[in-house]
């Protein structure tokens, strides 16, 4: 280890702090033992023992801090920096001067454990407010959250969200009653910089939240320059909207319909709420093609997320939503990129307006743009297994194998069991190497997760000319799915050989208004229909150019 290192990995063991923490106590409790054992007449080899002990200490408590750390979660031998580097989830990031910021989930200390939804909504609120603030980054809400339950650090928190500062805090609720606890942290010598305890009747939660927001801009000497949102009329609406926001941040049906049911209950109690929309919007969203045909989901997202922006249209998710209606039941793809352009001057930093736009850009074949979009949301949200595995996608079809490998591997670390929506595009890439039996393994890991059989499982055993297990599983997966979603047959079928059977599922998936059909123009998997004047009549309708598709996917 070179000398720059070694002094980097002592400031990182809090070597430095221990050792001048030590230097000071040691040095009042010689003073003390010089000035106390005389007057009482104790021995003066008594006074010579405790220095002795003090000074001999010192070299044993710099070791002791090399080794172990003092967290929050105990006693815990400190993780050598080659094994963290091996395990490091977020990608390589430029030494910034930016300021930046990662909001934890604030802990329930409620006595009945029963307001967790509580504490991450205060904390996504406050999230919401200081991305808005020029000069802050702030890590997205999906990577500071993964680490709610997890045995981390801060210092390792903010080294992997590539972060200067992180706020946690914890919540208590009892009746109408509300106490906030919040705390601003220096990630760099793990000080705490600020810090309030609030209590608050709910009806003065959102002034509170502001008031928070101000607190941790004047702290780190930023300015505030925007207006605060004008808050839910009624609180009730709000604590029923924080339900529903809980809720549509998980992959199951049951949770995400559960969502709709408190959106729907806070638009009772105040119709003008349009973040409950907003929420409607995107739970439909992650409903359809899992869950839902997209016919019936689709036109729920394009109602909702218009009357959110009709309420409000500086809600950039829901102009996210909207776009999404545009591209997948009208092929309307301008304007959805309007929708999308909309979203991320609302938002520039927000998830979701630069991880759809990167998906649309992609499927045009503007790889540039899509590249550009994907590394913005891979910065913004680096543990995120939703993006992980998006990127790991991306890289894929446009042939960028060292990069798919590190992203797939990145999701694959983030939840080994791959517990989202899709199926884990590193088993794709495995495939695509030749590496069948890696690919295998992690789709069956996956299957055994959801119980849903994948078609990309089928499709593995069609490019290993197993025919008959392809075809049983692809039938398998059609009833996992519960209806027939046309696009992901037809790649079984064009790995198979049978172009007829592939055209025919690929107008299927157009009645059915598949999300995904536009990706088959950039998909590996489709190379060989690309002579097919059916295939590309299909790109044409659903607004795709074929040539500039394909050239993006040139080697």
């Amino acid at each position: 280890m070179n000398p720059r290192k070694f002094l980097a990995e002592l400031k990182r063991r809090r070597v430095y702090s221990v050792a001048i923490t030590y230097a000071v106590v040691g040095w009042l409790l010689v003073q003390v033992v010089t000035q106390v054992f005389p007057p009482f007449e104790i021995p003066n080899w008594a006074e010579r023992l405790v220095i002795v002990v003090i000074v001999l200490g010192f070299p044993i408590a710099l070791v002791f801090a090399w080794v172990f750390d003092l967290t929050r979660h105990g006693l815990v031998r400190t993780e050598d920096m080659s094994s963290a580097a091996r395990v490091d989830i977020s990608p390589p990031a430029n030494a910034t001067t930016e300021k930046s910021i990662a909001v934890l989930p604030f802990n329930d200390l409620s006595a009945a454990k029963d307001h967790a939804y509580f504490g991450e909504g205060i904390a996504e609120e406050l999230l919401g407010a200081l991305a808005k603030v020029d000069g802050l980054r702030v890590a997205a809400r999906r990577s500071s959250f993964w680490f709610k339950d997890r045995e981390a650090e801060l210092g390792e928190i903010a080294s992997k969200l590539n972060v200067g500062h992180v706020l946690e805090g914890s919540v208590r609720r009892d009746g109408n009653r509300v106490r906030i606890t919040a705390e601003l942290i220096d990630a760099c010598d793990g000080f705490t910089i600020w810090s309030e305890t609030y209590e608050r009747e709910m009806h003065g939660i959102f002034a509170l939240q502001d008031e928070i927001t101000r607190s941790i801009v004047d702290t780190l000497k930023l300015k505030l320059a925007i207006s605060p949102s004008a808050p839910p009329r009624s609180t009730d609406a709000y604590d029923d909207y924080l339900h529903g926001l809980f809720y549509s941040d998980k992959s199951t049906e049951e949770a995400l319909r559960r969502s709709l049911e408190f959106f729907e209950r806070a638009l009772k109690k105040d119709p003008q709420l349009s973040r409950a929309w907003t929420g409607i919007a995107k739970s439909w969203l992650w409903l359809a093609d899992a869950y839902a045909p997209p016919l019936e989901a689709y036109p729920k997202v394009r109602e909702a997320a218009v009357r959110a922006l009709q309420l409000n249209d500086e809600e950039a998710e829901a102009h996210v939503y909207l776009a999404e209606t545009k591209r997948i039941l009208d092929w309307d793809l301008d304007g959805a990129e309007a929708e999308f352009n909309r979203a991320v001057e609302i938002e520039p930093n927000s998830t979701p307006s630069n991880y759809f736009i990167a998906a649309l850009y992609a499927a045009r074949g503007d790889r540039d743009k899509a590249l550009a979009y994907l590394q913005r949301t891979s910065k913004i949200d680096p543990a995120s297994l939703w993006v992980s595995n998006f990127a790991c996608e991306l890289y894929r079809y446009f042939g960028l194998y060292d990069e798919a490998i590190a992203a797939g591997e990145r999701a694959l670390q983030l939840d080994p069991t791959f517990a989202h929506y899709g199926e884990p595009s590193l088993a794709a890439l495995y495939r695509e190497m030749g590496r069948f039996d890696d690919a295998i393994a992690l789709y069956k890991k996956a299957h055994d997760f959801t119980g849903r059989p994948g078609f990309g499982l089928a499709i593995t055993y069609a490019r290993m000319n197993r025919r008959k297990e392809a075809l049983q599983t692809l039938e398998a997966a059609i009833v996992g799915w519960g209806y027939r979603p046309g696009d992901a047959i037809a790649h079984v079928h064009v790995v198979l050989g049978a172009h007829d059977d592939a055209i025919r599922e690929l107008e299927r998936a157009c009645e059915q208004r598949s999300s995904s059909l536009h990706g088959v123009g950039i998909a590996p998997e489709f190379v060989p229909l690309r002579s097919d004047n059916r295939f590309l009549s299909i790109l044409q309708k659903i607004g795709l150019e074929p040539e500039k598709v394909f050239a993006a996917t040139a080697p």
